[in-house]
């Protein structure tokens, strides 16, 4: 518990009316005062802004920024929607079932709707740097915005992601992993950019599904392809973070745990 003369962060409660999404968007905004004394401030997105209220995210980012260990970032959480199945997911290519309908339109809330919102919302001129990070479908979200507009991004922040995302059933006698993980084949078939980042955590208990029959659940198996694919592509050790929680779960309190880490990965001092 943060006591309450120490509690820095504050939280604000906003909605926006998206017109590309045809909704009201919930948001909430973590920021401290003393980031606007900063001639600099970077801006990290989150998806499923929903799950930061219940992790208490004003209590872990409160006690990184009166540690001193994080450079000053605003935070924003965005809520799901009732079809975040169809508004997550990778923007140009729907999965096997049709899902990520509508995550173009998501991409263009976040980057024509939401940041400039947040701009002339809190006067802030520029960020010295805008970053994206997201859980499980959220998490792939986050990871696809940021790989298909790298010219807006820095870094992102992967957790429990469905890195699984195919256009193809993997009961199609003609599926093959290598081929049919449509994230993975956007970086094979992408570009390199150089100053992108990428902060990856996996729980050992994320799941227990073995896709491959190797020995490896599918949520670990995924993500060490998929950093494969990265490093092929140029990335280097030091562009990329592992993170492996033993014991760890496909739930909220395990992203909590993980996430003092990538926050000091990202904005560490």
């Amino acid at each position: 518990m943060v006591k309450e003369q120490t509690k820095q962060i504050i939280s604000d409660n906003l909605t926006i009316k998206s017109v590309f999404l045809n909704r009201d968007v919930l948001i909430d905004c973590y920021y401290s005062t003393e980031y606007f004394k900063q001639s600099v401030i970077s801006l990290l997105l989150i998806n499923d802004g929903q799950d930061l209220r219940k992790m208490a995210f004003d209590n872990i980012l409160n006690d990184a920024f009166l540690e001193g260990n994080i450079e000053p970032v605003f935070c924003v959480g965005i809520h799901c929607s009732v079809d975040r199945k169809n508004e997550y997911g990778t923007a140009n290519i729907v999965d096997y079932k049709g899902r990520g309908a509508k995550a173009d339109l998501y991409t263009k809330f976040i980057l024509e709707e939401l940041i400039p919102y947040i701009r002339e919302k809190y006067s802030i001129i520029s960020f010295k740097e805008k970053s994206f990070a997201g859980f499980s479908l959220g998490g792939l979200s986050a990871l696809d915005i940021v790989w298909n507009n790298a010219n807006e991004f820095f870094k992102v922040g992967v957790f429990s992601g469905s890195l699984w995302w195919r256009d193809k059933d993997q009961d199609d006698i003609t599926f093959d992993e290598s081929l049919d993980r449509i994230m993975h084949r956007q970086v094979r078939e992408g570009n390199h950019y150089p100053w992108l980042k990428f902060f990856f955590e996996v729980g050992t208990q994320d799941e227990t599904a073995d896709r491959n029959k190797n020995g490896v659940i599918d949520a670990i198996d995924d993500v060490v392809s998929f950093i494969d694919e990265l490093k092929i592509k140029g990335y280097k050790d030091d562009s990329i973070k592992y993170l492996e929680i033993a014991d760890g779960k496909h739930d909220i309190q395990t992203w909590a745990k993980s996430f003092p880490s990538f926050l000091n990965w990202a904005w560490g001092k």
